[in-house]
């Protein structure tokens, strides 16, 4: 049974309180995507430390943890290191200093949450009350992913008490791998998105010089897309804008293609992206099929239909299923099918389309999201569950 507890009741419980530490691959302030949305409502039950990868100094520095405290309350904990050592002294460096810290908190229970198996080799001889493995991605197919990948998540998912996976086709590739795992596919919070519906203001400053029809995206700019497709859209109606919003990470920016009515705004912060697609009349997911996007589950997705925005997304499978299916989103693959979905739906009355959307987006959310995740860690860590429960009392 899923136990809560109040802050008060937390704060009056301090000489025992339960730590969750997230090892991840992702900045925290990168993009707000899966993990900020978890660990931000976690913080109302837990003290969540949130490990980053590296930040690489001058050769010689005095390598350090650099401790921030986000507004949400969760710490971020970013490791400066010495730019001139080697892979194995890196390793060593970062080892110890996680270890100085994680033996600070004190009078913890320690949950170890895990984005990416990696953060084993510098965790591996730590010991936690439990070990949750947040498998939000197929890490392995990604543009420059280590070697040993698959080995450490091999040793991952024997320490862990409990499996969760971004989508259902990477839960279908792992169930069979652990006991105890879970699909939790990508959530929405549908009040956020939900005031591109409603917002009646100026438009955004970058964006106000872009004639209309606007086709936008907005996610982070890899591998995972397919900049030819998106190159033939635009080809075939040079009057329709492309509006591209997000950061470019691990592909040269020289490679992304340069048109007249493709606009590539650059990277915005979460709370503005309602104002952006209030003024977007189609969403474009224009997602390579590659081994990098085989198991994705795109957050986005909800967030374009919370938006009352329609979209058309290549033949991804969590969005084919279910909002393919249903006929929430359309799916396209060659150019000339995309620009004809497009034109679909930008011409579909809406009011019925969002009834469907308004239905299938009312049965999940971040928050329920996290209160079935919570309430499977707690079911799985015993020890932690009985002091939850008398903390609570």
């Amino acid at each position: 049974m899923s136990v809560t507890r109040s802050r008060s009741q937390a704060m009056a419980t301090a000489e025992h309180s339960t730590a969750i530490l997230c090892f991840s691959h992702l900045r925290w302030d990168f993009v707000f995507q899966r993990p900020q949305h978890l660990l931000t409502r976690a913080t109302r039950d837990y003290d969540v430390w949130y490990f980053e990868e590296p930040v690489l100094q001058a050769p010689s520095f005095n390598s350090s943890l650099q401790v921030k405290v986000d507004s949400s309350g969760v710490r971020v904990v970013t490791p400066l290191l010495a730019g001139d050592m080697g892979p194995q002294d890196l390793a060593r460096t970062q080892r110890q200093l996680v270890k100085e810290l994680v033996a600070r908190i004190p009078n913890a229970t320690r949950i170890a949450w895990y984005y990416t198996p990696m953060a084993l080799t510098y965790t591996e001889d730590l010991t936690f009350d439990a070990c949750v493995y947040d498998n939000m991605d197929e890490l392995s197919t990604f543009a420059g992913a280590p070697a040993e990948m698959l080995d450490k998540e091999g040793m991952l998912f024997a320490r862990a008490d409990v499996v969760f996976t971004g989508g259902h086709s990477l839960y279908e590739s792992k169930r069979g791998r652990h006991h105890n795992i879970h699909p939790f596919p990508s959530s929405i919070d549908a009040h956020h998105f939900g005031k591109a519906r409603v917002y009646a203001g100026p438009d955004a400053n970058d964006q106000q010089h872009i004639p209309r029809p606007r086709i936008g995206f907005f996610g982070v700019i890899d591998e995972r897309l397919d900049l030819h497709l998106l190159k033939r859209i635009a080809e075939l109606r040079p009057s329709w804008q492309l509006v591209m919003i997000g950061p470019v990470a691990k592909i040269d920016e020289r490679t992304l293609p340069r048109l007249p009515n493709i606009h590539w705004l650059g990277a915005k912060r979460y709370a503005e992206l309602p104002h952006y697609l209030a003024g977007w009349d189609v969403g474009l997911m224009p997602f390579a099929r590659n081994e990098a996007t085989k198991f994705i589950s795109p957050t986005k997705t909800p967030e374009f239909l919370a938006a009352g925005v329609p979209v058309v997304c290549t033949s991804i499978a969590d969005v084919i299923r279910p909002y393919g299916e249903m006929g929430l989103v359309e799916i396209a693959d060659d150019p000339g099918t995309f620009v004809e979905k497009i034109e679909l739906v930008s011409q579909r009355p809406r009011h019925s389309w969002l009834g469907k959307v308004d239905n299938h987006l009312g049965s999940t959310s971040w928050d329920l999201t996290w209160q079935s995740m919570d309430a499977l860690l707690r079911r799985a860590t015993g020890p932690v569950d009985s002091y939850l429960a008398q903390a609570a009392e």
